[in-house]
């Protein structure tokens, strides 16, 4: 019965990581970010700027260009957007508070 049970945990730890590794996105690599100008806040400080991204349109990429963000209720951390593998695909997270 050890020997089997040896056998079937040697195999798992082989087996997992081979399934763990996300494959290419199905597209381009995003380009640099553009350098922008950050205005002033508008509605006092508590705004925040949300910095320009690329984004895939499903044929190229287009630049989606800063603005500032209103909070979305007292004592939430904004979280920037980023882009973030989903098991299969990547995919923009938009800037949000949380």
């Amino acid at each position: 019965m050890r020997p089997l049970l040896a056998a079937i945990a040697l195999a798992t730890m082989f087996a997992v990581p081979a399934m763990a590794q996300p494959g290419p996105p199905p597209y381009p690599p995003v380009p640099q970010l553009r350098e922008e100008s950050i205005p002033p806040p508008p509605h006092g400080p508590r705004m925040v700027w949300e910095s320009g991204h690329w984004h895939w349109n499903g044929n190229q990429y287009v630049w989606i260009g800063g603005h500032y963000a209103r909070p979305g209720r007292a004592q939430a951390h904004w979280i920037h957007g980023q882009w973030r593998w989903y098991g299969n695909r990547w995919a923009w997270l938009p800037a949000h508070w949380e």
